[in-house]
């Protein structure tokens, strides 16, 4: 576990196991020792120790990175300092893409002294002053009490500074739904952006559906996207009060983009091609209370495993079970999550409190997970969730994205469209550099291995005019009057400067993690890397014959259809059947353009 959390949660629970009460972790914050990061001989007296669990003296000592301040107090600071302050508050928003969490009351090192009513006022004056200054609204998350050498009461306060959305620079966040089928995924999705709760017979899923038949059947099969928005004092901004999503952009501080993917086996690859693809930041495992983990949760839950993709737990359909029927799911999940395969440490969210602090702890350790009970129905913890949401943080910092957009355009072709009187149009994810409206791209490989030149007409983010596409961030592309018939899923477009790679062989490390017999030279799977899905046939399996399940090897793969882009090191996945396995790319056999027809198949 990553050491501020260990530090945050006092020791008293470990990936392996938690507290006795059922083993859930409850949000706390650090333990009362002083061996927590703060320093020795600070307590004068003994009561800390027997305080409340969520009091704690001391939380770990401030990061020089990331999007959280500690503030003694703020109490009418000189103009010098005031400057300063400001400049402070820049950064932080900054490293948050947008958002900043101020604990006021709190030393560097973390001991939690608190304020005195008086004190705190004029420091929250200030922070609104600075806020001002940069274009940002502030909001309360909390307030605590401390007990710290003082017989007067004083207090911290957490708070949330987001900056108003300037040119389109909302804070955009990715969260992939998955669960089996009817736990109430799209039922869910429709409450939280619609605003309207459900009438327990699925009114609320029918604006999510694409297709009649999911309308008929009432399961999703395709890939939907839906947004949720916060403005910059956290209030939600949903189609309860916007007609359009481009009302929603345009009111919104931070959007959760919302990626419905379904739950039916028999769409299993649909879901892959939705994990793999469309690089959520998270994901949200939905178990209905009155069915458990049942049919595909597993299968789901080892998927965010293998792809290393931070989930929480949302347990639905709570308003239709007892009381134990909902605490015996908890409990089940709570085991699933501690196996040695999962690794996990469970979090039930049963407070507004607990809400904030689960969203902190997520974004600091990939170990936490967060679990909700709710109902689409009643509305019952609906808030907790949406609290959640608010608060939670972005998962890359700042430093990387700089990087990413410092390098040359790469965006993934996922879906293909064709929109009249604007022409063909591609959605997908720019992974790497920075694109803009008029600007050439090349884009392939075709079956012959060629890269085509195109234009960019025009971008769009969650329906929003756009005029500049930044790394990690997803929107589609009006590419005029380019043949729709030349592209496919799984191209890339890229700069022609990047003189791309091109690949019909490759080599992987993997892990076999399921197969019924042996497998060997020959054996034709599915592979998934990224946006890229394919049949492929295994060629050589170095240093072995054949491999059995739990083995790993290097093994060398053939596509049968048509060359590809990839890139080493990118993570893979395989299936056929009950055939599954993970990797990543160790190698890629570059072909010329021209030369893909001989290489592709045997």
């Amino acid at each position: 576990m990553d050491s501020r959390v260990s530090e945050l949660f006092g020791g008293c629970c470990r990936p392996g196991g938690g507290p006795a009460m059922g083993g859930t972790l409850k949000a706390r914050g650090a333990g009362g020792s002083s061996s927590c990061g703060g320093p020795k001989g600070k307590k004068k007296n003994g009561r800390n120790r027997g305080g409340k669990a969520n009091n704690p003296p001391y939380l770990p000592p401030e990061a020089e990175d990331g999007n959280i301040e500690y503030k003694l107090k703020l109490v009418n600071p000189s103009q010098y300092r005031f400057e300063h302050l400001v400049t402070q508050m820049k950064w932080r928003l900054q490293e948050g893409r947008g958002e900043a969490v101020y604990q006021i009351g709190v030393e560097d090192n973390g001991l939690l002294v608190g304020l005195a009513e008086e004190e705190m006022r004029a420091s929250l004056k200030t922070l609104h002053r600075m806020a001002e200054k940069v274009g940002a609204d502030i909001t309360v998350l909390r307030e605590r009490e401390v007990d710290y050498d003082s017989d007067m009461p004083r207090k911290i306060t957490e708070v949330l500074v987001r900056k108003v959305p300037d040119n389109q620079q909302f804070l955009d966040l990715r969260v992939a739904v998955l669960g089996n089928v009817d736990s109430g995924k799209s039922t869910l999705l429709g409450v939280l952006t619609q605003g309207e709760l459900d009438n327990g017979r699925g009114r609320a899923r029918l604006n999510l559906f694409r297709h009649l038949h999911e309308i008929q059947s009432g399961r999703t099969s395709s890939i939907s996207f839906e947004i949720l928005g916060f403005n910059s004092k956290g209030e939600v901004v949903n189609y309860s009060d916007s007609r359009t999503a481009e009302e929603i952009c345009e009111s919104s501080s931070k959007m959760i983009t919302f990626i419905d993917l379904a739950g039916h086996h028999k769409y299993l690859h649909t879901t892959i091609f939705g994990l793999t693809s469309y690089c959520p930041d998270c994901a949200l495992l939905l178990v209905s209370a009155n069915t458990g983990i049942a049919g595909t949760t597993r299968e789901h839950l080892g998927l965010a495993l293998a792809l290393k993709v931070p989930f929480f737990v949302v347990v639905s359909k709570v308003d239709l079970c007892a009381k134990t029927t909902v605490e015996r799911t908890v409990r089940q999940l709570e085991r699933v999550l501690k196996q040695p395969g999962c690794h996990k440490v469970p979090m039930l969210v049963t407070s507004e409190d607990d809400a904030v602090t689960a969203a902190q702890q997520f974004a600091q350790s990939p170990n936490v997970t967060p679990i909700f009970t709710l109902s689409s129905v009643s509305g019952e913890s609906l808030d907790l969730l949406k609290v959640f949401l608010n608060i939670l943080p972005p998962l890359t910092n700042s430093k990387e994205q700089e990087e990413l957009m410092q390098q040359l355009t790469e965006f993934q072709v996922d879906e293909i469209y064709t929109v009249p009187e604007v022409g063909t149009v591609v959605g997908g994810t720019l992974s790497s550099g920075i694109c803009r409206e008029g600007d050439q791209l090349v884009v392939g490989p075709t079956d012959d291995g060629c890269f085509l030149e195109l234009r960019v007409c025009s971008i769009q983010r969650n329906r929003s005019a756009c005029r500049v596409l930044r790394a990690g961030q997803a929107a589609t592309l009006a590419l005029g009057d380019f043949d729709r018939a030349l592209l496919r899923k799984g191209m890339v477009m890229v700069s022609p400067e990047m003189n791309p790679t091109i690949c019909s062989v490759f080599e992987a490390e993997i892990v076999l993690l399921f197969h019924a017999t042996t497998f060997r030279r020959g054996f034709q799977v599915t592979v998934h890397v990224g946006n890229v899905r394919q049949t492929a046939v295994v060629e050589k399996i170095h240093a072995k014959d054949k491999l059995r399940t739990g083995e790993k090897a290097v093994v060398r793969f053939r596509f049968l259809k048509h060359p590809e882009y990839l890139k080493v090191g990118a993570k893979l996945l395989f299936r056929e059947g009950v055939t599954k396995g993970i990797g990543h790319v160790t190698d890629v056999q570059a072909i010329a353009a021209g030369e893909a027809q001989a290489n592709v198949g045997f």
